[in-house]
Parts: C-alpha cells; sequence; structure tokens
C-alpha cells in the first residue's frame, strides 16, 4: 500500500532501527487492512510513538489501527487497556502482538483534554485517576524497576551530551530516585505519559484515556505526567498549581509527586541525540517549590 509518512514520526528516521521500521510498516498496513478487513484513512499527523490512522470495521464501526514503533514503553500498551476494560480508556478491539499492531477504539469527537480551560481539564483528571489506578502486577514492569534504569542511564547521557544542565539537576534527581523506589505504597497501574494529550473527548464516557505507556507503582506516579506537562500550561506557577491541586485532591503526598516528577521528567529530558529544555526547565522549577 502506498504510504505517506507524517511529519510526527519523521524523526525516526535519523536512526537505523526507525527507518527498518518504516520500510516494514506498508506491508504490514496491508497484512493488518486485510486480516481485519479495514477501511482505513490518512494517519493522524501528530502521532509520534506509532503510525496511527481512522478505520472502520467491516460493520461501519469506527476505530483507530495503530502500528507500533518496537519500543519498550509500548509492549504492554494493549494488556493494559484490556485490564481496564474501557473504564475510563479506550477499549482494545484486536491485537497483533506479532506486527505490534493494535486496533482501538476510536474517540469521537476526539478533541483533547487541553483543549479546556486548565482548571476544568484538572476537574476531569481528579475524576479519571482513581479509576485507572487499578491492582496489577506482571506482566507490567514495575515502577522501581524502571527507576532503576532511568538512574543508571541519566549519567552517561547527561555525559554523552556535554553535561547539558547544571550538575545540582542531576544529583537531585538521583537522589529522590533512590529515596521514592523502595518506599511507595499500594502497587497499582500507573500510566506514565498521562498528559493532557493522552485524554480525548468521547461518547460512551465524556473523556477517555489512550496511549498509555503502562507501569506498576504507587498512585503518586500516576499525577507526574499532567504536573509535568506543558499543555495545560509552561510556566512556575501552572506547574506549582498542578502538584498543589493534585495532590490535594487526590488525598496523595505532595513531596512524592514532586520527588517522581524532578525524577522523571529530568530521565525523559534527554534523548538519544538531542536535550529537551523545556522538561530541564521544568526540573529546575520543581527544585524550586518549596
Amino acid at each position: 500500500m502506498r504510504l505517506e509518512i507524517p511529519e510526527g514520526l519523521r524523526w525516526t528516521e535519523r536512526y537505523p532501527a526507525g527507518r527498518e521500521w518504516l520500510a516494514t510498516l506498508p506491508n504490514r498496513l496491508a497484512e493488518c487492512v486485510e486480516r481485519w478487513e479495514l477501511r482505513v484513512g490518512a494517519p493522524f499527523r501528530s502521532a509520534f510513538a506509532s503510525l496511527a490512522m481512522p478505520a472502520e470495521l467491516p460493520d461501519g464501526t469506527p476505530a483507530v489501527l495503530k502500528l507500533q514503533y518496537p519500543d519498550d514503553d509500548s509492549v504492554h500498551e494493549a494488556t493494559a487497556l484490556a485490564h481496564w476494560d474501557g473504564r475510563g480508556a479506550i477499549r482494545p478491539l484486536a491485537h497483533d502482538p506479532e506486527r505490534r499492531a493494535l486496533l482501538v477504539e476510536r474517540c469521537l469527537p476526539g478533541t483533547p483534554l487541553h483543549g479546556l480551560p486548565p482548571d476544568a481539564a484538572l476537574d476531569v483528571a481528579v475524576g479519571l485517576l482513581p479509576r485507572l489506578g487499578v491492582p496489577a502486577g506482571p506482566p507490567f514492569t514495575p515502577l522501581a524497576e524502571e527507576a532503576a534504569g532511568w538512574a543508571e542511564r541519566m549519567p552517561a547521557k547527561w555525559e554523552r551530551l556535554n553535561r547539558p544542565y547544571e550538575r545540582r539537576l542531576l544529583d537531585a534527581a538521583l537522589g529522590m530516585l533512590a529515596d521514592l523506589a523502595p518506599s511507595q505504597g499500594e502497587q497499582v497501574l500507573v500510566n506514565q505519559d498521562l498528559h493532557a494529550g493522552n485524554v480525548l473527548a468521547a461518547g460512551r464516557e465524556p473523556w477517555l484515556v489512550i496511549d498509555p505507556k503502562p507501569l506498576v507503582g504507587e498512585r503518586e506516579f500516576a499525577v507526574v505526567p499532567l504536573v509535568r506537562g506543558p499543555e495545560l500550561g509552561h510556566s512556575p506557577a501552572a506547574v506549582r498549581h498542578r502538584l498543589d491541586r493534585l495532590s490535594a485532591e487526590l488525598g496523595l503526598d505532595r513531596e512524592r509527586i514532586r520527588g517522581w516528577t524532578v525524577g522523571q521528567t529530568l530521565a525523559w529530558s534527554i534523548g538519544e541525540d538531542q536535550v529537551f529544555p523545556q522538561q530541564v526547565e521544568t526540573v529546575r522549577w520543581l527544585l524550586d517549590v518549596a
């Protein structure tokens, strides 16, 4: 099938593994269309970690077809969606692990949560997060194990990219991760990428979560993507407000949320060959929050 790669996925062209993945997409798409008897539209241009496109099942049911980039974060996406079984998240319709293909419920109208005023969006998050924090275990990766990986990789990445931020940020993040990982509370299913662009307006429920990157960890960690994400405002006041509101209204430990946010945000602030300054800035603000 002829396939135009959307702008959001062009970053994959910089890496051998990414170019190999791109080369396989037309065949994988054709195989999925045939297997599930789909009609598909043009890919969503904003997709970043998978090729995603609107689809229709033979009976006219609207869906989304995703061909995932083969990273570790998305391995258990389908399992997480099945675990939630449509409660606050989109429903999985079909899964082909060999092709890393996933067919899921389509949200209509599909407008993102960050289209609301920030406090209205936080109201939605306060309603959703407790429903998503259900007990879970294998095959999901434990947060403690994920955090150990961040701590191991961060110093080497920092050195490789010529120390792109001050040492105090690195030391603070490593110290917080070391304190938090072994002292967690109840272990539940958490989504390490639950920002306001991954919650969409829908019909079956008013708002549904998409694109989970699941782990098993304490509830405080589930708040992290909303605190750090710029979608609801990127300023010291906006970050502090999200931290204060979400911790207070969800009855969570504010300092543990702050620590997890510093640790994960700094870990995610360096990619293979680039630094994301906005994330580094967020870490600075959080370290200055009393």
